[in-house]
């Protein structure tokens, strides 16, 4: 069984805009690879980068938001084509967790398989957010997946999302290899009662 995870903390980094779909999260040219690891190095890529190489200075290439693992941005983040490449370039570039005002369906179970809970607050509640991490990048935000509370300085706000995923997150069964790999026993006596195995 994978760990629980009940609680999250760590400093945000900002991502304006609605609609954010997955190929601008982690554009298609970059999805010809064997496994996901360096998809991080072009997470965002082209709204961070000119025809040039040259910073159009997303938060992304901000050195203030550097290593903040909590991308906080608007609605239906992540829509557009299923990709898994997504969330695996956002995680491969430092997230671990995202709080939004809406996620696509696919996009949030595509992470909380990777363990990165996807969490949800109202329009007004994520803009006071936006707008307390750029006036303070060093301050810590906290979301518990218990209590479905956002913390950050003096503020705490009620948050939402997926029954499903935050249970699967809560009880550890978010990764579902490692429950496979927990249950080899009781995969081989359904396979012997099989009569085509």
């Amino acid at each position: 069984m994978s760990v629980p995870i009940k609680e999250f903390s760590g400093k945000g980094i900002t991502v304006h805009g609605n609609d954010i779909d997955t190929d601008r999260i982690i554009p298609a040219r970059f999805m010809k690879c064997v496994t996901f690891k360096g998809l991080g190095a072009y997470a965002f890529n082209d709204e961070r980068l000119d025809g040039n190489g040259k910073s159009k200075g997303h938060s992304f290439d901000d050195s203030k938001y550097q290593g903040n693992p909590i991308l906080i941005s608007n609605a239906n983040f992540g829509c557009g084509s299923s990709r898994e490449h997504a969330p695996q370039a956002l995680m491969d570039w430092g997230i671990r967790a995202l709080l939004c005002e809406s996620f696509a369906e696919i996009f949030a179970g595509n992470c909380s398989s990777l363990g990165m809970p996807a969490v949800t607050l109202s329009k007004s509640d994520i803009e006071q957010l936006q707008s307390l991490v750029e006036n303070e990048p060093e301050m810590k935000i906290s979301i518990n997946l218990e209590t479905m509370k956002v913390r950050a300085g003096s503020r705490e706000w009620t948050a939402s999302m997926s029954e499903a995923y935050r249970n699967a997150l809560l009880d550890g069964s978010w990764d579902s290899t490692a429950v496979l790999s927990q249950a080899y026993t009781e995969i081989d006596r359904v396979a012997g009662e099989l009569p085509y195995i």
